[in-house]
Order: C-alpha cells, then structure tokens, then sequence
C-alpha cells in the first residue's frame, strides 16, 4: 500500500487508517453500542496485516476502553503499526465527560494513555477539541513540551477552526488537522483545507463514510434497531427527512463502486481521498469481515466524470 508523508513529520503513512472509536464500546454518552472486544482485536490485526500502518483512538473513546484494546491487538505484532491519540476529553468518576486544557491536566492524560497503550513515547498526539478556547494556547504549549521531552513524538489538532490554528502557531509548528470530511459534511472545504494545504499541514479526515451512512449496509430498519446507547440515532442525517436523500445518494455510490467491483463505501472514501490536501482517511472498523468493504479504496480513485455524477445526486 503506497504512503504519504504527514504534514512535517518523519510518518509516511497508508491512505486509510483504523479508526478506534466504536471498540471503546458502550455504555458512554458517545457510544456505538456495545462491543466485543475480541473482534475489535480481530479487526485491526486484520488492518494491519491488510497493510494499514497507522491507529486513530482517544483517550475518552470507552472512557479509556478503546486505548487498552489497542493495546492488546498489538502485542506481539512487529512491525507495529504507527499509534494516534488524543488529550482534552476526560472524565470524572460517575463517567461525566470534562472539557480540560491546563498543562496539569493535559500532562496526566498523556502519562494515562502511555500507560494504557503500553507505549514508550505516542506517535502523534492530538488536541481531541478546542476547548474550553480559552486554553487553547495552555494546551498546545504543554504538547510541544512533551515532544520535547519525547513522550510523544508529533503534536496535531482535531476539530479547530482556522482561526484557532492560527493562534497556536505561534507556539509550535502544528503536524496535523483531524477535521470531519465527506459527502454530507464539507464544511472544511472552503477555507479549512486550503489553509491546510498552504502552510504544509497533514489532513487526517474522520468519518468518511458519515458514522457507517454510506457504508451501503444502513437501512432504516437497522438504524431503528440500534442500541439505546447508540449516539447516531441522534444524529440529523440519521433522520427524515434527510434520511431519504441520503439513502439516494448511497445507491448512487453503489453504482459508481460497483463499475470497478467496489463497494459504496469505497467509493464513499474515494470522494474524500480525490482532494490533494487530504493525507489520508480514518476507517472505523468493528470486526475483520468489515476490512473486505473499504481496503479497496486505498488504490481507488473516481474520475472526473464520476465526481460529478455524485456531486448531482448530493444536489438533487
């Protein structure tokens, strides 16, 4: 699988990565409902034998959870695959989620997710969300300090806006942006993304597929049957009366796909892969039977004519 370099880091990294959001499982405010750990295990050692050579995970994903089932998946696995996470989102005891930037608090997630990754020092580390703003500054300063210190080796961001980049750069060179991108959120498309591709910034977009929308596999009666704890039967895409148009466009995307025996998915992917400043795709997986539905879009690239076909049945 070809790589590119991320931002100005030394991390040549694969088009699509594992996305460990669903394995923290459930019983969170934002779960995907519940999970077995052993086929979140099962998954990424398919990923990575698949050759994907990099994890995306978070410290709040299972409030904990999903970080300590990385562990497990890559114990014994050499070479391991790169190993993403992030700060910011904590927890209290009675599992109520905090917004925390301060440079204590900030130093102790660090040292929590070394611990529960079984790492020496974490691959990139990211800003989860800007917030509280006001701390935006503390926060990004206290990263730079634990890349100095080489406990983590690069620093990156999730969720800001250009203005908020703009601010922190001044601190520290940032390595990467982990923004949500495809065909139903293309907010970064004006000014994010262009920013990004100005000032040498890697672009890790998560959610390609929207949650699992565009997958080809969502149906009204399986988005109905989700678990109580299933945050996305919240979610307005979700719903009607953009659940119809929606469900439209993924039929359009199966049609596209399957010209080059592709799934929707894949060429869901492909859509957000297509723009030059996108480095590479966040793939949520949950079992290895999933790998067989996106690996395909690392080497697929629509045409033109294909992007246009897609872009009016989005319109339509």
């Amino acid at each position: 699988m070809q790589t590119r370099r991320l931002g100005n880091s030394d991390l040549h990294i694969t088009p699509i990565g594992i996305g460990a959001w669903a394995m923290g499982g459930g019983g969170w405010a934002f779960a995907w409902g519940p999970q077995d750990d052993a086929e979140s295990i099962g998954a990424i050692r398919a990923g990575v034998d698949a050759g994907m050579n990099w994890i995306d995970t978070a410290a709040i994903y299972g409030l904990g959870h999903s970080e300590e089932v990385v562990a497990k998946a890559l114990e014994g696995v050499t070479p391991k695959p790169y190993v993403f996470t992030k700060c910011e989102r904590c927890w209290d005891e009675s599992g109520q989620i905090l917004k925390r930037l301060k440079r204590d608090s900030v130093r102790k997630e660090c040292e929590d997710s070394l611990r529960r990754l079984k790492l020496d020092a974490i691959d990139l580390y990211q800003i989860h969300w800007p917030e509280p703003e006001e701390d935006i500054e503390e926060g990004w300063e206290t990263l730079a300090r634990l890349k100095e210190e080489g406990k983590v080796r690069w620093i990156g961001l999730s969720n800001f806006s250009v203005s908020q980049m703009e601010r922190i750069a001044k601190i520290a060179p940032i390595t990467s942006l982990q923004p949500p991108y495809n065909l139903l959120a293309r907010e970064i498309e004006t000014e994010t993304l262009p920013y990004c591709g100005r000032n040498g910034i890697g672009v890790l977009a998560y959610s390609p597929m929207h949650s699992g929308l565009l997958t080809g596999k969502m149906t009204r009666e399986r988005i109905a049957s989700m678990a109580a704890d299933d945050h996305r039967q919240k979610r307005p895409q979700f719903q009607e009366p953009l659940l119809t148009r929606n469900l439209a466009l993924v039929e359009r995307l199966r049609e596209i796909g399957a010209r080059h025996g592709r799934t929707p998915g894949e060429a869901a992917i492909a859509w957000v892969l297509r723009k030059p400043e996108v480095t590479a795709a966040i793939v949520g997986l949950r079992s290895a039977e999933q790998l067989n539905g996106v690996i395909g879009a690392a080497a697929f690239r629509l045409t033109a004519e294909e992007v246009k076909e897609i872009e009016a049945e989005r319109g339509a």
